[in-house]
């Protein structure tokens, strides 16, 4: 083990100690509710005012093209495919939401479909091309070209239909009587933190790595320039390192170094641990933005849920990318 490698373990190990330091110099600013009230109106008059052009928008460069007939005519448009999810996933929650959600229901008069049909729509590809293009525009439209990140994982709950005889046949006699279970869905979302916006998100039914992979590839697929990241100590590794520099290219990272730190190694992993070393405060300074991400995950399952009612990973994925867009959109007008 080198000498600076020891002094990296040496400062970890009184990290606890740095940081209640650093917060106690760093309280957090306490909110304005008469503020907040009025800034959270007028975001939301600009989602719902931008809403429906950019939906025209999104789905306007998609062209449907099939080489059959068979079959009924579909009772959607894509454009009202894509409202109905958007409208479905955001209705159920706070009255203070639906204020603002009566004009929307305009956009779906004489929309008569089954629950099955808006079931299927969470897989419709042409949807989800309609989803990823509305997200590429809400970016587009604040301005996100360059971007300062941070990232976190959260788990959502996936319910799961489970018939009697089938769970009676597996755990034979010590089958329970309930008519279902809740297994978890890991995402990951990269956020701009200067505006609130996410870059780019994924999910994952084997682990957050897979979500993280999602999301950074998507943030590239969309050509954003991700200049800096911090993440939390499960990312903190020289390959995790790596992957980001891979997918999007020279980015200024911050990790905190885990206490078994056994070498410094090279690169930006290398340049992220001295930087750590050098000056810890101003680099916490940093890394702390990243609660951005946290409060951003909070925010987001009080909106929409921290439940999703579909089952296949493909449509999982639509119903996290429709809270995603949910998020950009009510950010849109900050």
């Amino acid at each position: 083990m080198t000498q600076r490698t020891k002094e990296v373990r040496e400062v970890v190990a009184k990290l606890d100690e740095i940081i209640d330091k650093y917060k106690k110099e760093h309280p957090a600013p306490k909110r304005d509710w008469r503020t907040y009230e009025q800034e959270f109106a007028r975001r939301a008059r600009t989602c719902f005012n931008e809403l429906e052009p950019l939906v025209d928008e999104a789905v306007s460069s998609i062209n449907i093209t099939t080489g059959e007939n068979r079959g009924n005519e579909p009772k959607l448009t894509l454009k009202q495919k894509v409202l109905v999810l958007l409208l479905k996933h955001f209705c159920g929650k706070s009255n203070r939401s639906m204020e603002w959600m009566t004009v929307l229901f305009l956009w779906l008069t004489n929309v008569d479909v089954s629950y099955k049909t808006i079931e299927r729509l969470y897989s419709d590809e042409a949807v989800m091309l309609a989803i990823f293009n509305l997200h590429s525009l809400l970016l587009k439209k604040k301005g996100v070209d360059k971007s300062d990140c941070s990232g976190d994982g959260t788990g959502h709950a996936v319910y799961v239909a489970q018939h009697y005889a089938t769970s009676a046949k597996k755990l034979k006699d010590k089958a329970k009587e309930n008519s279902g279970t809740l297994k978890f869905v890991y995402s990951f979302a990269l956020m701009d933190i200067h505006k609130r916006m996410y870059i780019g998100y994924g999910t994952s039914f084997k682990s957050e790595k897979g979500a993280f992979e999602k999301a950074i590839e998507m943030a590239k697929e969309l050509g954003i320039k991700v200049e800096s990241l911090r993440l939390d100590k499960y990312y903190s590794a020289e390959a995790y390192v790596n992957l980001c520099q891979e997918h999007l290219g020279n980015v200024r990272m911050y990790l905190i170094p885990k206490s078994n730190i056994a070498h410094l190694g090279i690169g930006e992993w290398c340049s992220n641990v001295y930087r750590f070393l050098e000056d810890t405060k101003a680099f916490l300074e940093e890394y702390f933005k990243r609660n951005q991400s946290e409060s951003g995950i909070a925010e987001d399952k009080k909106r929409t849920g921290w439940k999703f009612a579909q089952k296949r990973e493909d449509r999982v994925a639509t119903a996290y990318g429709l809270s995603v867009t949910w998020h950009n959109l009510l950010w849109l007008g900050a």
